[in-house]
This record gives C-alpha cells, sequence and structure tokens, in this order.
C-alpha cells in the first residue's frame, strides 16, 4: 500500500486495522445498547464523534412511558440515558480502543432539567449528548431533545458506567 504524507510517498506492507464503522445505517441499535425491548428508546444513531452523540426516536402509542398521547418526563429522560448508551456502547463496539462489550450504565446525577413540552405520539425526537467531561467511569454530558428543530427539553446529566456487561 502507498501512503501519501506532506507530497512524499511512502511504501507500507500492512495495512492497519480500523474497525470504526463509518455507515451508522447499517448499526442494529440493539448491537449497541445494553436495554432490550420493549424497553428501547432509541431507534437509531445518526451521529456519532467521540465527544457527542445524535440519535432519532419516534414516539410510539403502545410504550409504557406514554399516557394519553403524549411521552411522560421520565420518557424523555430515559431517551436522554440511551442516546449516552448509543454513544458509549458505539464507541465500545466500533471504536479502536473499544474490546466490544457492552457495558451497563446508571443515571447518577439530572441537574438543569428543563421540559418545554412533552413530545405526542408519532413525533420524531432528535437528541443529541455531548461529553463535556469523562473522569475515570463517570461521564458529565449536556443533553437536547429536539422535534423538527424546535428544542423541547435539555439537561445535564453525569452517567456511572459500571464494569457489567450486559446480556
Amino acid at each position: 500500500m502507498n501512503i501519501v504524507f506532506c507530497g512524499m510517498n511512502f511504501s507500507c506492507n500492512f495495512v492497519p486495522q480500523i474497525k470504526l464503522l463509518l455507515d451508522l445505517t447499517e448499526i442494529d441499535i440493539t448491537d449497541i445498547l445494553p436495554q432490550r425491548p420493549p424497553f428501547i428508546m432509541v431507534d437509531r444513531l445518526t451521529y456519532y464523534d467521540p465527544r457527542k452523540a445524535i440519535t432519532l426516536y419516534t414516539v410510539r402509542e403502545e410504550h409504557f412511558f406514554c399516557a394519553g398521547g403524549k411521552l411522560e418526563e421520565a420518557g424523555l429522560v430515559e431517551n436522554i440515558a440511551q442516546t449516552c448508551a448509543a454513544h458509549t456502547g458505539y464507541e465500545t463496539r466500533y471504536g479502536l480502543q473499544g474490546d466490544g462489550a457492552i457495558k451497563i450504565g446508571l443515571i447518577g446525577a439530572i441537574r438543569k432539567m428543563d421540559i418545554r413540552r412533552a413530545p405526542r405520539t408519532g413525533e420524531q425526537l432528535e437528541t443529541t449528548v455531548v461529553v463535556v467531561e469523562d473522569i475515570f467511569s463517570v461521564s458529565l454530558v449536556e443533553a437536547e431533545v429536539a422535534i423538527g428543530g424546535e428544542v423541547i427539553a435539555t439537561c445535564e446529566m453525569k452517567i456511572f458506567l459500571t464494569e457489567i456487561n450486559a446480556g
């Protein structure tokens, strides 16, 4: 393999192994989440980088966090937490440093929760989490949930990642 660096050609006899999966549409969300149906509250991971993840979720009437055609507050919190889990799960499953084992995480704290309105069934949530700080097995994230560009919820969340492998 030839590599061009700073305008110079280098010959290389090995191909580095890269595990990072670039086409996120190919990912089965259950491969990167510790949760299992009927508790899954993320349909798809649409963006990943080491400090940020974006997921989509369509609110379904039959979900147990729905009542009266709306997603309850606990459902929004769980959607944010599962977006964090999708970020960590993708990193663990497909990242260069990952061992492939999906770990169970726990919500340690929620601060500055601002819910502007409850999502209605059939609406699609776009949830963004940004990792502000990682210390050992604790992550502090800032989260935003939007529907069609309208921000409906924000918060800060601490997630504790355990050593327990999921299922």
